[in-house]
């Protein structure tokens, strides 16, 4: 009889409300809360209204593919104009957008590399992460919120005299790449494009700043050159050899975690001296360091295997 009655008042509680129903009897109060399993207590808890959840799109990313998040500014144009960047490389900005781009890394431990340039950074998940059963979603909106508030938080790190007069806006795209080899490309891709954008921005500015051209004959003059062409501007009339410009302009940031060897001061005790003495210990951590070198090569996969480790 008490079991029949307890069968009744549970189906009650997942029709009106679990709390009202407890409340009826003290007595039955605690035999009630041990009976519901964990499926009873998931159907206590929807409502006529959970069909909207039917609406969400499925952006489950596919399997045994790299997925790559890639980030930029938005609206940059205006954001570094009124907070007075350098042209045509301000290198406070490039440093800022490394923290930025190393605290999501930190945060995010199925990333295996990074690359940034400019205003943008690509993070590489790891091919079989399974982060967030690998919803495109969850990928875009984590990187892009820790980013973007790091962004705001290391701001007078690296702008000590200039107040953030208006917050930054970022936003993201998730590409998956099936092969290695896709993978490399786009990297490729992205450094490629950051060696055209700063090979031009150098030319161009050099014209401005140092030529004493206005901003349209500049651009005037640019208009249908070639890499060479540029070079030859920069040499003949700026004495500017391209070539050895700061290689983080030329070749944007890799972000890769590395083995290094670190000394520590570390305390303990000896029978000579049982109130502690500072020894000094080397350790191996793996730490993630920012490198501008080439990833279009060989070279650099082939020191870095592990980055396209089947394991990955």
């Amino acid at each position: 009889m008490q079991y029949s009655y307890l069968g009744r008042l549970s189906r009650a509680g997942v029709q009106i409300d679990l709390f009202r129903c407890i409340r009826r009897t003290s007595g039955v109060k605690h035999i009630f809360l041990k009976v519901p399993s964990h499926t009873t207590c998931r159907a206590m808890a929807k409502s006529k209204f959970e069909y909207v959840r039917n609406f969400e799109a499925d952006d489950t990313c596919l399997q045994n593919c790299w997925v790559v998040v890639r980030l930029d500014g938005r609206n940059f144009h205006k954001f570094t104009d009124q907070h007075s960047f350098k042209k045509p490389n301000d290198e406070r900005a490039l440093h800022l957008m490394t923290k930025c781009a190393l605290t999501v890394m930190e945060e995010l431990s199925d990333i295996v590399i990074a690359y940034g340039q400019s205003d943008e950074y690509s993070f590489v998940f790891k091919k079989r992460s399974n982060w967030f059963k690998r919803r495109a979603s969850k990928f875009i909106s984590h990187v892009v919120s820790q980013f973007s508030s790091s962004f705001v938080f290391y701001w007078k790190d690296f702008f000590k005299d200039q107040s953030l007069l208006f917050p930054p806006g970022f936003d993201g795209r998730v590409v998956l790449y099936p092969s290695n080899q896709n993978l490399r490309d786009y990297l490729s891709w992205r450094q490629a494009d950051c060696h055209i954008n700063n090979l031009y921005n150098t030319t161009f500015w050099a014209l401005v700043q140092q030529g004493g051209l206005s901003n349209n004959e500049a651009e005037e003059r640019l208009k249908g050159t070639l890499a060479g062409d540029k070079n030859e501007i920069l040499f003949s009339e700026f004495n500017i050899n391209y070539n050895k410009e700061p290689a983080m302009f030329r070749k944007g940031t890799v972000l890769l975690g590395q083995k290094v060897e670190e000394a520590i001061d570390k305390q303990t005790t000896t029978p000579d001296a049982p109130e502690g003495i500072n020894v000094m210990v080397k350790r191996t951590r793996k730490k993630i360091l920012p490198l501008h070198v080439d990833v279009i090569g060989d070279g650099f996969w082939e020191e870095h295997l592990e980055i396209l480790a089947d394991n990955s």
